[in-house]
């Protein structure tokens, strides 16, 4: 299945110091501070699920939107997924290719990954916007030793395959991304992600997040307490995925983090209230940043 452009943005392409070769969207006709957008981490996932963000904020600044390793139009290898090697990924295309620093926007799982890079990177990062972050949940994950072993189960061929084959399916993919939503899915939402998800090497990196090899263990004492000078903000209400009971505790010991409900919303809040959603980014950036 040939998969077409996520987003109508020039595409193109880096390639990381692991090797890998790395797509991303950008349309740099605007000025001011860049805006780098980052996809969340499932069995279907691409540029396509921030499309809200970077059309409205197109010709008003410069903005990209990477499809990280795994997927989209980026190289899918079979091995090698780490949360370190995202982080890395992120920080190393705001070295290369964005050069200065610049907003980042991460949805879900990936908010741990951009935070990770804000820690490697701080120099490259002006702020982090998290739209429903995981690792403030009060779930604890698998031990490494545990995830190792659900990782070497799941790349049995035959299981592997067939696991992957059933969540993404359309039916699937239609059910998963209905529990995000409250008010249906948009169809070319479904068509892109049956597509991405059927290209080849597509099952590996999902196979690894099912595994938890991709979650942080710990996340805020190990990443999020340590953001100390960024301006932070949480867009974090509910979601059928994750759970932030630890949030409120880090937003009183930490002035430099803000957070904010959208409700009523399950996740993907700019595909659901877009006009509000926009406005609480430019609200925070306006007074965190000026």
């Amino acid at each position: 299945m040939t998969l077409p452009n996520a987003l109508v943005a020039t595409r193109s392409s880096y390639q990381t110091v692991s090797g890998e070769h790395v797509a991303y969207y950008h349309d740099e006709t605007g000025s001011g501070r860049p805006l780098v957008l980052i996809h969340s981490i499932n069995a279907a996932c691409s540029s396509f699920e921030v499309k809200p963000f970077f059309e409205h904020y197109r010709g008003t600044r410069p903005v990209y939107s990477l499809d990280l390793p795994g997927f989209g139009h980026s190289s899918r290898p079979k091995g090698g997924y780490s949360p370190e090697f995202y982080a890395e990924t992120i920080a190393d295309f705001l070295r290369q290719v964005v050069g200065r620093p610049a907003d980042l926007l991460a949805l879900s799982l990936s908010a741990e990954f951009a935070a990770r890079a804000a820690l490697k990177a701080p120099d490259q990062v002006a702020s982090l916007v998290m739209i429903s972050p995981t690792g403030f949940g009060r779930q604890s994950l698998p031990g490494t030793r545990t995830a190792r072993f659900i990782r070497a189960f799941l790349g049995l061929p035959l299981l592997g395959q067939g696991l992957f084959r059933l969540v993404s399916s359309r039916p699937s993919i239609r059910y998963f991304l209905g529990r995000s939503l409250t008010a249906g899915v948009p169809s070319d939402l479904i068509d892109y992600a049956y597509a991405t998800a059927h290209q080849p090497g597509a099952r590996h990196a999902p196979l690894t997040f099912l595994s938890t090899q991709l979650f942080t263990a710990n996340a805020v004492a190990s990443l999020y307490d340590r953001l100390t000078d960024l301006p932070v903000l949480a867009i974090a209400d509910r979601d059928p995925y994750v759970t932030f009971e630890h949030l409120p505790e880090l937003l009183a010991r930490r002035p430099n983090w803000r957070s904010v409900s959208l409700a009523p919303n399950l996740g993907l809040p700019h595909w659901e209230r877009p006009e509000e959603t926009m406005k609480a980014l430019d609200d925070f950036w306006s007074t965190a940043l000026g």
